[in-house]
């Protein structure tokens, strides 16, 4: 338990005025020296997130894209784009990070992957794996009342929104898009079971938006886990676990295959 000073006691010592801390390149004090190293350090750590293909040899022609739900696994060598390498025989770029969504403001770590478009890099692409727009639910309306979140998303006829403008950026770049909707946990308990409606609304919206264009295809993962399966999830049921990731990943390679 950390030691709280009492009020009543004074310093022995006059304190020093305190410093206004900068991070430009007059910073030298002690305090924003630290804050520097550790905003570096979570910078570093967010980019070693963004993962290189796994496969050496080749150039790499698929990129994945997404939050934690492609992120689960990788330092085990069994997440998705592991997955869709074994099965394709193809390197896979990985930039998923985990908690990334679309509506991310803070700058530093934003372009590093947290906000969802800033993983895209153009590079010859000729698939896109993606998924995205969970996050924004849990944590931009609580998946509850999330009427607007969605609609910024992606509007109820597909047309308009992050999700669209994204993947037709991507689209002009050559690449054919994969985007997945998020695994459900049927029959079990789930700390974000209240997700589940706005979630189903995403899909809709999702799949509708793939119906525009013959590039782009929508895999919905919603009945992917049987009932009451609690193998598909990790212990927190919410990311899946390495067996989840397989499945994931054989569904989107299966989709690619057609």
């Amino acid at each position: 338990m950390p030691f709280a000073p009492s009020r009543n006691r004074r310093s022995l010592v006059n304190p020093k005025p305190q410093s206004v801390v900068k991070l430009g390149a007059d910073c030298f004090m002690e305090p924003c020296f630290v804050l520097k190293r550790l905003l570096s350090f979570a910078v570093l750590i967010l980019l070693i997130g963004l993962g290189a293909p796994v496969t050496g040899g080749q150039e790499p022609r698929i990129l994945l894209m997404g939050d934690s739900m492609m992120a689960a696994n990788r330092f085990e060598g069994q997440a998705v784009s592991d997955v869709l390498e074994k099965a394709l025989g193809q390197a896979v770029t990985d930039h998923s990070v985990v908690g990334a969504r679309y509506f991310f403001f803070l700058p530093i770590a934003g372009e590093a992957g947290l906000r969802l478009p800033a993983q895209y890099r153009s590079g010859g692409w000729q698939w896109v794996v993606m998924n995205g727009g969970g996050n924004d639910l849990l944590f931009g309306c609580g998946c509850g009342k999330c009427a607007r979140m969605l609609d910024r998303l992606v509007s109820k006829d597909g047309r308009h929104g992050a999700i669209p403008d994204l993947v037709a950026r991507i689209r002009l770049g050559g690449a054919k898009v994969i985007y997945t909707g998020y695994l459900r946990n049927p029959g079990t308990s789930t700390p974000i079971k209240g997700c589940k409606p706005a979630g189903d609304e995403l899909d809709r919206r999702l799949a509708l938006m793939s119906t525009f264009d013959e590039g782009v295809t929508f895999v919905s993962l919603a009945g992917l886990v049987p009932y009451g399966d609690l193998s598909y999830h990790g212990a927190d049921r919410i990311h899946p676990s390495a067996k989840g990731s397989r499945a994931i990943g054989q569904l989107i390679a299966a989709a690619m295959a057609k």
